[in-house]
């Protein structure tokens, strides 16, 4: 399995429970008991949950005051929802590559690429990643050009700094996303995490029309509706139930698969602090890309070819060349990751490869 959500009785149960009582569906109290586990998870103190993980990064961004016209650092690999999200108001994406050993922003080239437009830098923690010069590097950096520090987590939930902090609560505000993959899911979703009361009101405001206060028709500004559902919300709790198991579980994982395949060159891992972080995709660099994925699917099993660079994808066309970008765009692969695969499943891929290199 490439990668599937993962669902049980349990989620079923709540469910029906739910709808034996009546309710509205519309985001209530269960809702905010999944902002609650959220928030106490991760250590923000605010959590605002919201209908999927491209609106929390859209919403997270206008919070922060991030304006149409205003140019926002992403990088170049990332799913094309980054850029999109602040595409969708009307301000820039600015691409830069990353780093080869993680895949997050370079922080040399974000400095290279800031000008007077620049509002804000997005770091994207690729797979659970941090950048290897560290996110405290990024912070002063936002600090000295007056910038906000929006971190795109949606890869993230479960994965802490080295210090302890989780990753998507350090900038001003971060995004997580719900969606199927993901390491828990709600089908879509996504929430924004802060510790700024100001940006966790906007947020709110913003995702229900403007509102002034819930239950009233007094808008104070332009707002959207951008939110939850309650049988989201009761999946989301069973699913954050079952998040610590998982965590290991993808540790595990990852470390088989490197175990396995330590001694075929031709596969390469990405640098990923276990002690620290957890793994949502099992992503590697290799040698003879679509041979080897013809490979594995005449045996039945499934991989994916990494993200392209944005900038030469058809909907953006912009010139530049980002040489780590290009290359994850020819070698990069995504073996199968889904949280179900049982060791003998793992074994069995990594044989295949095996057998693939040694041909």
């Amino acid at each position: 399995m490439q990668m599937r959500p993962w669902f049980g009785d349990e989620e079923k149960k709540a469910i029906s429970e739910y709808m034996d009582e009546d309710g509205f569906i519309t985001e209530f109290k269960r809702t905010e008991k999944f902002e609650q586990m959220i928030a106490e998870y991760t250590g923000a103190k605010h959590c605002i949950v919201v209908n999927n993980g491209t609106v929390s990064l859209t919403l997270a961004t206008m919070a922060a005051g991030i304006s149409a016209g205003d140019e926002v650092i992403v990088p170049n690999f990332t799913m094309i929802a980054t850029p999109n999200s602040v595409k969708m108001y009307g301000a820039e994406p600015i691409f830069v590559d990353v780093e080869r050993e993680t895949l997050c922003l370079d922080i040399d080239k974000v400095r290279a690429a800031i000008t007077p437009k620049t509002k804000a830098i997005m770091l994207v923690t690729a797979n659970g990643r941090y950048p290897k010069s560290g996110v405290e590097a990024f912070i002063a950096l936002a600090k000295e050009h007056n910038l906000k520090l929006i971190e795109d987590s949606a890869q993230s939930l479960g994965s802490f700094y080295p210090d302890g902090r989780h990753i998507g609560t350090v900038g001003d505000v971060g995004s997580f996303s719900f969606s199927a993959p993901k390491i828990i899911s709600t089908g879509q979703g996504g929430c924004i995490v802060t510790n700024d009361d100001a940006i966790a009101a906007r947020v709110r405001r913003l995702k229900d029309f403007g509102r002034s206060g819930g239950g009233n028709d007094i808008h104070s500004e332009i707002g959207f509706n951008f939110k939850f559902t309650e049988l989201q919300a009761c999946i989301g709790i069973e699913q954050m139930k079952k998040l610590a198991w998982r965590v290991e579980r993808k540790k595990e994982i990852l470390k088989r698969y490197q175990s396995n395949l330590k001694d075929v060159t031709a596969v390469r891992f990405f640098e990923q602090d276990l002690d620290s972080t957890t793994p949502w995709f099992i992503d590697v660099m290799v040698d003879r890309r679509e041979e080897l994925q013809d490979s594995l699917k005449a045996k039945g099993i499934g991989t994916r070819v990494m993200y392209p660079p944005i900038n030469k994808q058809e909907a953006y066309q912009l010139p530049g060349e980002h040489e780590v970008s290009n290359l994850v765009g020819e070698e990069g692969l995504w073996l199968p990751s889904a949280g179900q695969l049982t060791d003998k499943e793992i074994d069995r891929i990594c044989r295949a490869i095996i057998e693939f290199y040694d041909e």
